[in-house]
């Protein structure tokens, strides 16, 4: 944990200051178009107009509210970004600050699984599923072999190339030591072990293969189990429940 009294946008400590290039990134990247959103900002096509290569660039405000808070979770995740390298995790570029803004410049993919059923309004076929679940599978190898967990594996933060290749994303909840025991990730994909981790301790990479097991339901059926539940009935569910199956028959 980083002392709370880091104030936003500090650089004074060298070992911050050097997780960001210097340059301004309006200087070095065009045609910004939004593609998606979250919590955190947003997530922008753009080019690079040193190369003309197109990369995706995700915006993270530390300004306003809570900003201290928001600075030190845009260094824990620039120091995930800069630890991964592996075929099936996201390229990242590099970061740069603007404007009380850090932008994170990563490369570009198609878009994710869960876009692709939204596309298709139909569920994956089994050959799909598996090439999609071999790929997480080979990313999620990697990161539990360094320790690491990536505690929020869905659909939504599977991404694909346009080649065709499989790339975990959004690093935003993941955890640099393993085992960990804080309560994160997206309610309908988390394992029993996390949400009980408060009350009984804690929990490793495992749970990232029980949120991809998840996943593997979600694009058989285009939901989760349990998606009809509120947020929290799901939770105490999950947490006092066998494991879920496929509903269909046609499995």
């Amino acid at each position: 944990m980083m002392p709370a009294s880091i104030r936003a946008g500090s650089l004074k400590d060298p070992d911050v200051a050097e997780l960001f290039f210097k340059e301004d990134p309006e200087k070095l990247y065009s045609d910004l178009r939004e593609i998606g959103h979250g919590s955190f900002g947003a997530v922008y096509f753009a080019r690079d107009i040193r190369t003309n290569e197109v990369v995706a660039i995700k915006k993270m405000s530390y300004n306003g509210k809570q900003s201290n808070e928001k600075w030190q979770d845009i260094i824990k995740e620039v120091k995930f970004l800069q630890r991964i390298r592996h075929p099936n995790s996201i390229e990242y570029k590099g970061c740069y600050l603007r404007e009380h803004t850090a932008w994170l410049v990563m490369e570009y993919c198609l878009g994710s699984a869960s876009d692709l059923l939204e596309v298709h309004k139909k569920p994956l076929q089994e050959v799909e599923i598996a090439a999609i679940t071999h790929g997480a599978l080979q990313g999620l190898a990697y990161l539990h072999s360094h320790n690491m967990i990536h505690r929020d594996v869905k659909a939504g933060n599977i991404l694909l190339t346009e080649p065709g290749l499989v790339k975990l994303a959004d690093f935003g909840s993941a955890s640099i030591a393993s085992p960990a025991n804080s309560f994160v990730g997206t309610p309908y994909w988390m394992a029993p072990e996390v949400i009980l981790a408060m009350d009984e301790g804690q929990y490793d990479g495992k749970i990232d293969i029980w949120s991809l097991g998840i996943t593997c339901i979600e694009l058989a059926e285009r939901k989760p189990p349990l998606f009809n539940m509120n947020a929290m009935s799901a939770l105490y569910h999950i947490a006092q429940n066998e494991s879920p199956t496929l509903q269909s028959s046609e499995w």
